[in-house]
């Protein structure tokens, strides 16, 4: 498991030179994360590749579990730029939600040690030490409500998507596992979206 980060705030970029560090950090995690185990990506050659002084990531990332957090939040944040660009159509949100998490299923094992290093660091994290795990569910949630057409939802329908995003995760890192096949996970969300989701309004997507 990834050392559990102590408690330290992490600075946050505010510059437009700031960003694209901060960015170039992120970028270099991701690509070095895909071809190495969590264990054996190093925080000096994160900050090599990311052309970065390595108190430059230590400022935005104190603890390589913080990093890899930072990582999943901006892969989400790419889905949701992705699914808000994609031609609306007639599907129903358990459809659309369904099909969001399908995608993100895909891009997941097609590179599983990045998928590992994201998904072990946001479960080894607590909010109280490191905040960028709570955007997480924030982000993902927002997005699959925003992806169904529900501009306000009410507490059930956040509810009931936070449930097949948390089912999802599991089914997900049961692959990764080697525990159930891919067409597995997919036959079981579709389960779990047709339980949870049948009544969640239509929107107005």
């Amino acid at each position: 498991m990834p050392r559990l980060a102590e408690a330290r705030d992490a600075a946050e970029p505010s510059s437009a030179e700031q960003h694209a560090r901060y960015g170039r950090i992120i970028d270099a995690a991701a690509q070095l994360g895909a071809v190495k185990e969590l264990e054996r990506v190093r925080m000096q050659e994160v900050a090599e590749l990311a052309g970065v002084a390595i108190g430059t990531l230590y400022r935005y990332f104190p603890s390589k579990t913080h990093l890899f957090v930072a990582v999943m939040v901006d892969r989400i944040d790419r889905m949701g730029i992705h699914l808000s660009r994609r031609s609306q159509s007639s599907s129903s949100p358990v459809d659309v939600v369904y099909d969001a998490l399908l995608q993100a299923t895909r891009a997941l094992v097609r590179t599983p040690l990045l998928a590992n290093a994201m998904i072990r660091s946001a479960a080894s994290s607590n909010a109280a030490t490191i905040p960028g795990v709570a955007k997480i569910d924030q982000h993902f949630d927002g997005l699959l409500l925003a992806a169904a057409g529900i501009a306000e939802p009410t507490v059930r329908d956040a509810t009931v998507v936070r449930l097949v995003v948390a089912l999802w995760f599991g089914l997900v890192q049961s692959a990764l596992n080697g525990r159930i096949s891919i067409p597995e996970v997919e036959s079981d969300l579709r389960v779990a979206c047709d339980l949870l989701l049948g009544d969640l309004p239509a929107g107005t997507r």
